[in-house]
């Protein structure tokens, strides 16, 4: 009797859930608009309905999104990755294109529909091409009641920090014969809610506040610290933590946090909210650039709002808090005894034809012709077959329900935060870390490896999250289960790196997806739109799954014995020779002048009398 009365229980509860969850819908017609959010250079940028920033997506946890998106832009692709949410059942709506789906072109259509069953502080962006540093990018929180810091504070704000370009994405010069370096574009300002110095956060003495903090940048990771205030860590990237005090944080592009602050008893005086710039990132700092920022709590309107003096090695005095030590609040064991192993070694370079790639064990991601997805879809009993999915897409398949270990290492004197799609992870071990060692390889000429029968012991509840960055000539563990089929993305999420190649597509239980998953009609309509396949391997081909013929390709390798300073030289030689060559016969094919014609012959005069 008990046990039916426990079920009627538990049936009731789902149900009030069910009745208690609300549908939100969204109609966006993405559009251009001007603004000048820096106050420095008015730009086109990407908005929604004719308005920009982004609207701020508020949902709570069990609610069902859709979002109707109209390409109104003219003149660019799209779509929207909706970072950090799981997409269980719904690997189809994850938005990353040629990998769950084909990009939405002009004049297209496309709806995304999805139940969110998480809670905590997410994002959402543009995941075509290079397509979110003009402006397509935004918070997307979700509200949830049970989570364990609800009732102690009072109110929450929510804040961006990101990087700026003056410049269209399309105008910057990157992978290019230029930039042989691959020297990332400098940022030409740093944005604080999508503005510039001027974000007051009203706050009362004696009360507790929830801060979110989100980095929609495509490149730096910024440092943020509250002027003579510490606050608790309280949730990284949607996953509850245990509290931990801090005084300084250190957010890579992708990453969130929500802290916990109390305010002082005194209003006397307003105090700094203080950004800092990781300029190790950057190649060169302008004179026109400043790393600093300073927005405020606001204590009190009649009082100054100074800008705090700021040093830039205060970062060096008062080290960032290191994620690492983080405590899920779920408390999570660590995923025991991997049942697969994936080594990534990443590395930057050029290819033959003398631009800048960065790369997966020597290889650069590209594009297939049909999106990863739909390729495990069609490919029946095959699609356990990384082959299908291509000779350059860095496809890893994995069993269902795999413990998965993912080691990478970093052939690179940069960091890298890398993200995987639908899942947050476990990072169980990281080299070196946060802090005054976190660059101290950076110029090393080996990078230090990961030795799976030598390393300090692993944390008995790892840090979860859906970001986390690999130290520059350091290593990076990570481990999480395959328990979401569906394709999913893994890639540094520095939009240039992965715009160099920076990417892999891991298939997760491809005949479960087959049984569970179906695509709307209107994404395939999207792909026809497109005028791209929506069935086949990585090629397109239906007929036989097997051949490749005619996959999209990189640019072949830099040939045996060619130094990379050697393979730009005979592209700069061959170039100039080319324009030489060009040169003489423009000049030898032009008419001749009549003062050219009369000294040519007279020439041939002479030469007859003699």
């Amino acid at each position: 009797m008990a046990g039916r009365i426990l079920q009627f229980l538990s049936g009731l509860t789902l149900l009030l859930t069910i009745c208690q969850a609300a549908v939100i819908e969204k109609y966006f017609n993405m559009t251009w608009v001007m603004a000048n959010p820096d106050g420095m250079q008015e730009r086109k940028v990407i908005g929604v309905n004719n308005t920009w920033p982004l609207p701020v997506l508020e949902v709570n946890k069990g609610d069902r999104l859709i979002v109707h998106v109209y390409n109104g832009l003219g003149d660019k692709s799209t779509s929207i990755h909706w970072h950090g949410l799981f997409q269980n059942s719904t690997n189809e709506m994850d938005g990353p294109s040629m990998q769950t789906q084909c990009p939405i072109v002009p004049g297209a259509s496309f709806t995304y529909d999805f139940t969110v069953d998480q809670s905590g502080t997410y994002w959402y962006h543009c995941h075509t091409d290079l397509c979110y540093p003009d402006g397509y990018r935004q918070m997307l929180l979700v509200h949830d009641d049970d989570a364990w810091f609800t009732n102690q504070y009072k109110e929450e704000f929510a804040v961006t920090v990101s990087d700026w370009y003056h410049n269209l994405v399309e105008d910057i010069t990157f992978i290019s014969l230029s930039n042989p370096t691959g020297a990332e574009p400098i940022p030409s300002n740093f944005l604080f809610n999508d503005s510039i110095a001027n974000t007051k956060l009203s706050v009362e003495p004696n009360t507790t506040y929830l801060l979110r903090i989100v980095n929609t940048g495509a490149f730096v990771a910024q440092y943020f610290y509250i002027e003579d205030h510490d606050f608790t860590i309280v949730e990284v990237d949607g996953v509850f933590t245990e509290p931990q005090q801090a005084s300084l944080i250190y957010v890579a592009v992708a990453q969130r946090y929500s802290i916990l602050f109390t305010t002082k008893a005194s209003t006397s005086r307003n105090y700094g909210l203080v950004t800092i710039a990781d300029q190790v990132l950057l190649d060169g700092i302008p004179d026109t650039l400043s790393l600093n920022q300073t927005n405020w709590l606001q204590y009190n309107s009649s009082a100054a709002f100074d800008p705090v003096n700021v040093t830039l090695n205060v970062v060096d005095e008062n080290p960032a808090f290191d994620d690492y030590s983080l405590v899920p609040y779920d408390k999570e064991p660590l995923f025991a005894n991997p049942s697969k192993v994936i080594n990534l070694t990443v590395s930057m370079g050029i290819l033959e034809n003398g631009k800048p790639y960065a790369f997966f064990n020597d290889q650069t991601y590209t594009k297939p012709k049909v999106p990863s997805l739909y390729t495990a879809l069609t490919s029946g009993e095959e699609a356990t077959n990384e082959a299908v999915y291509g000779d350059y897409t860095n496809a890893f398949v994995l069993d269902h329900l795999d413990v998965v270990e993912v080691v990478l290492t970093n052939n690179d004197g940069g960091s890298h935060p890398f993200h995987y799609h639908g899942h947050n992870f476990q990072v169980v071990s990281r080299f070196p870390s946060y802090g005054e060692d976190f660059y101290s390889l950076a110029n090393n000429v080996n990078p230090q490896a990961y030795d799976p029968n030598n390393h300090t012991a692993f944390p008995k509840y790892p840090m979860r999250r859906d970001v986390a960055v690999l130290p520059p000539m350091g290593n990076l563990v990570i481990r999480f289960v395959a328990n979401n089929p569906g394709v999913w993305a893994f890639h540094c999420h520095i939009d240039w790196h992965m715009q160099q190649g920076l990417a892999a597509t891991f298939i997760e239980a491809p005949l479960e997806m087959q049984k569970r998953l179906s695509v709307p009609d209107d994404h395939f309509a999207a792909c026809k739109a497109a005028g791209m396949p929506y069935a086949g391997n990585a090629a397109a081909n239906t007929k036989d799954i097997l051949d490749l013929s005619g996959q999209n390709k990189p640019a072949r390798p830099v040939p045996a014995g060619f130094t990379a300073r050697g393979i730009v030289a005979l592209v700069f030689s061959c170039v100039a020779a080319f324009a030489g060559l060009a040169a003489i016969t423009w000049y030898g094919m032009a008419p001749l002048s009549s003062s050219e014609q009369v000294s040519m012959v007279a020439s041939h005069l002479r030469t007859s009398d003699e």
